[in-house]
């Protein structure tokens, strides 16, 4: 038998102590020598030097050093340079984001009580309470935290805010009876309080059934230590672009070397045409320009309220087919809000937004002055009267002070145009019985400015309808009959089914100097007024976000610890349940293995009552079924999960610092609605990086195809070394870093997700980068060609034409990768980057060719005027010739 199935007496027995007189100094020795403090592990810790120098392991970074090597030996200084510079900065980058997640453990213990009221020999002292032991009694009053998980022995209106576990903010009122729920998640157990929960009114005690690493907090430490963290997309199809340029470069640098010897050419000389056609074929300007539009992203993305903590997280948002969501705080606005009133067989609704103390009331449709209707205008007063709460005006939010039911039924009196301050000058409260979780009501006794006595009463209808025996209905008092009665009935049930929350609302007269000595003699025979309906209503942006997500193909999935009615009523209010989704409870899940809810996880669009496994069960089941998962949350119970999902997003406002540590991004915001920017913002990232790598890649193939040719032609060097450098030195920078800035195209959020295996070259991309490389090699080929043969002692004049020639083709073929489909298809002029970038690229060219010093350490000659027309003509072919073909094919 589990404790929270037990009795008082049985706890007591089994735990071994002693309610009375507490543990003694001897038992707590030999507890604290078997089970240890109470602490959570952090685990191993790896050195600050070891974690540094394990971010150099990638296999792109060793690329990257390898062509570090190689410019360095052709005199390439800068490019070396630039080149380490690029691998170090990333280097620290990794470092810090690591050395950051390792403060999440941190950020848990911290929600551990410092210290501690115990009965010790019995006395109570105050205690660290990382020296709490199994067995200890304590005790707790409004704002303590509790030290480790306790059975709930004493409780006087004790409640306790739990939503660091369930996410949940309503506070859970605690009792002392055993509970006959089977398996209970967290969120129901009723007489357990956990670690670092918060005690938000009454008071209570305690006995110990858990410290350290084996409480619910300690479970989700252990969780978060075990999670694994995922390998962006981005990094997986980095690594392998890498593995391919790396192979393919050696290989066509072997055949250019081999060919060129057998064709007679030096062997000095070929070795470093071959070593420049290495270098040229590896994009080392790769990773930079990864990183400039990750970092450009990134600063997009603290301009719409996120804050990316991890620069991979942008583009790996961007190729989330799911996104797993908290409701509260996340899709809610996290504050109970009265939506519906109920009295005397009539139903008003009220709108409004969260704490704002404005709205309209309607009845049948039709605006009404709540002070034209008596019953509401009573069921107002006296929800306001019978209440602790109060509200902070502020210029930017109003803040709630107090309970947030009760500040529910505040907000919504005053929507009415009720002032508590002026109320209390109305009424003096006489007396107060303090909620209580075993009678669940509260009442207040309170006289009027008249002089007459009066019994206010809320809390659960059906406790407070058990206790009344007249209702106010149709203005007049009536005897509350079985009929009436089960009319009542039906309108709580009505108001539940919407997924409200319900309190009811009583009174009844007392004879004035009537002295009531206890709430039993309070809270009988009352008045019925009606019954007031509350939820935590939707953000009004999230609904829309969620369509924007579901033609952008992604599914938004509600995880909650809150109840299934209320997640499937905030679920479908926002469009993310449907006549076909399915849900799921924490009963449910429990009983699942993760390949069983595998066969299911992809028809389930809400889980209620989950409990943190659950969550990290959800992302797993989903990420084995081949899905990119987001998730969403702000509690530490989320904090495992956010860390375990391919991407972790935080809330910025109610997220606990556990959650923001795992996360790699945080909305400043805490709107779900922002995450639809990110993921807009991480497409456009990924699309100009495939940008990018074609276009490099095709110039890259034109430059190595060019020579190849050349050799098995038996014709001479259409490019010197020092040229292929300079080709890839202007063409792989200015244009290609434009390219990272390109717009996103009008449909970006109209696709689907691409898949995570996708490789770099999918969707057409592999044969784009060969015949776009072919062609612009075979024009540079022709063009050195016909100018050769025209004057073969001008070898020169001919490798200059080739080089201009490549040059142009490249430059032209640059706007062609801005579209998927043509260069027709987009304004050239579009990019203003990339319009100013071709410039600059264009005019280092023509310094090398027409500046005197430099034409002899580049080979070159000046070009005369017509001969520009040969190179513009034959450099324009391998981008407007496909352009043409998709134009002719669009018409048919």
């Amino acid at each position: 038998m589990k404790f929270h199935e037990m009795e008082i007496k049985q706890v007591e027995k089994a735990l071994e102590t002693d309610f009375s007189s507490g543990l003694s100094t001897e038992e707590v020795k030999r507890r604290l020598a078997q089970h240890g403090h109470n602490e959570l592990d952090e685990g191993e810790k790896q050195s600050a030097l070891l974690l540094f120098f394990s971010q150099f392991k990638d296999f792109m970074v060793l690329v990257l050093l390898a062509a570090t090597l190689i410019s360095g030996l052709l005199g390439e200084y800068i490019d070396a340079i630039a080149i380490i510079a690029i691998v170090i900065i990333n280097g620290f980058l990794g470092f810090f984001q690591e050395r950051k997640a390792e403060k999440s453990l941190q950020a848990l213990k911290e929600l551990s009580a410092p210290q501690v009221s115990a009965l010790r020999d019995g006395q109570w002292l105050k205690i660290p309470s990382k020296e709490i032991v199994i067995g200890d009694i304590l005790k707790f009053t409004s704002g303590d935290r509790i030290g480790a998980d306790v059975r709930i022995i004493e409780s006087k209106s004790l409640e306790i805010e739990e939503s660091a576990l369930t996410g949940e903010s309503v506070p859970v009122s605690k009792s002392i009876d055993a509970l006959q729920t089977v398996n209970p998640g967290i969120g129901d157990m009723e007489n357990i309080g956990f670690m670092g929960t918060m005690i938000t009114r009454g008071s209570g005690a305690g006995v110990v059934i858990a410290t350290g690493m084996k409480t619910a907090m300690g479970q989700i430490a252990d969780l978060l230590q075990n999670a694994e963290s995922q390998e962006t997309p981005l990094q997986r199809r980095l690594e392998q672009l890498g593995k391919i340029l790396i192979t393919v470069a050696l290989l066509l640098t072997v055949l250019v070397v081999v060919i060129g010897v057998f064709q007679g050419h030096k062997l000095y000389e070929m070795f470093l045409a071959g070593v420049s056609l290495a270098v040229a074929a590896i994009p080392e300007g790769l990773p930079a320009i990864v990183t400039v539009a990750l970092s450009l992203g990134v600063q997009k993305m603290i301009k719409k309220n996120a804050i990316v903590r991890k620069i991979q997280a942008v583009e790996t948002l961007g190729c989330a087919s799911v996104i797993c969501s908290d409701k509260t705080g996340t899709m809610t606005q996290n504050k109970m809000t009265v939506t519906h009133l109920w009295s005397g067989g009539h139903t008003w609704t009220v709108d409004g937004v969260g704490y704002q103390p404005q709205g309209t009331f309607y009845r049948n449709e039709k605006t009404v002055h709540p002070k034209d209707e008596k019953a509401l205008q009573q069921m107002l007063i006296f929800g306001m009267l019978c209440n602790h709460s109060d509200l902070v005006m502020n210029e930017e939010e109003n803040i709630l002070d107090g309970d947030p039911t009760e500040g529910a039924l505040l907000v919504s009196a005053m929507k009415a145009g009720f002032d508590r301050p002026a109320l209390l000058k109305e009424f003096t409260v006489i007396n107060e019985f303090p909620f209580d979780s075993a009678r669940k009501m509260m009442s207040m006794h309170v006289k009027d400015k008249n002089g007459r006595h009066f019994i206010v009463t809320k809390g659960a209808p059906d406790v407070i309808l058990g206790n009344c025996e007249s209702i106010l209905w149709e203005e007049k008092t009536q005897y509350l009959g079985k009929e009436i009665q089960n009319k009542v009935q039906d309108a709580i049930n009505g108001l539940a089914a919407k997924a409200l929350r319900t309190i009811a609302i009583a009174f009844k007269p007392v004879p004035a100097n009537t002295v009531i000595l206890s709430e039993h003699e309070a809270e009988k025979k009352l008045t019925f007024i009606g019954v007031q309906g509350m939820i935590d209503p939707p953000r009004p942006e999230v609904k829309e976000a969620v369509k924007e997500c579901k033609e952008a193909g992604i599914k938004t999935v509600m995880i909650t610890g809150d109840h299934v009615i209320t997640a499937k009523a905030i679920a479908s209010q926002l469009g993310i349940l449907t006549s076909k989704s399915k849900v799921l409870d924490g009963k449910a899940l429990a009983d699942m293995s993760v390949g069983d809810l595998e066969n299911v996880v992809e028809d389930v669009s809400v889980f209620a009552r989950v409990s943190p496994e659950h969550k990290l069960k959800i992302v797993k089941a989903l990420q084995n079924k081949g899905h990119v998962v987001a998730m969403t949350g702000d509690g530490v119970n989320d904090a495992p999960a956010i860390k375990a999902a391919d991407i972790g997003v935080a809330m910025g406002i109610t997220g606990t610092d556990v959650a923001k540590e795992a996360s790699a991004l945080v909305l400043l915001d805490d709107n779900f609605a922002t995450i639809k920017a990110a993921i807009k913002e991480g497409r456009n990232i990924y699309e100009n990086i495939r940008k990018f790598v074609r276009y490099l890649l095709a110039s890259n193939v034109g430059e190595i195809l060019v020579m190849l040719f050349a050799m098995i032609l038996g014709l001479p060097l259409p490019l010197v070394p020092i040229q292929i450098l300079w080709v890839n030195l202007v063409t792989d920078g200015l244009p290609a870093m434009a390219l990272g800035l390109d717009r996103p195209e009008e449909n970006v959020m109209k696709r689907k997700p691409r898949s995570p295996n996708e490789g770099v070259f999918s969707r057409g991309l592999g044969w784009k980068v060969v015949s776009r490389g072919f062609l612009i090699g075979l024009v540079t080929l022709l063009s050195f060609m016909i100018v050769y043969q025209n004057d073969s002692s001008r070898l020169e004049y001919a490798q200059t034409i080739a080089f201009a020639t490549l040059v142009m083709a490249q430059l032209i073929h640059v706007f062609d990768c801005r579209s998927e489909k043509s260069v027709l298809s987009r304004n050239p002029l579009g990019n203003q980057y990339l319009v100013w970038a071709v410039i600059s690229s264009l005019l280092l060219v023509l310094v090398v060719i027409y500046y005197p010093p430099l034409q002899p350490v580049f080979h070159t000659l000046p070009i005369l005027a017509k001969d520009w027309l040969l190179i513009l003509g034959l450099s324009s072919i391998p981008t407007f010739l496909l352009a043409g073909s998709f134009l002719l094919r669009k018409t048919k």
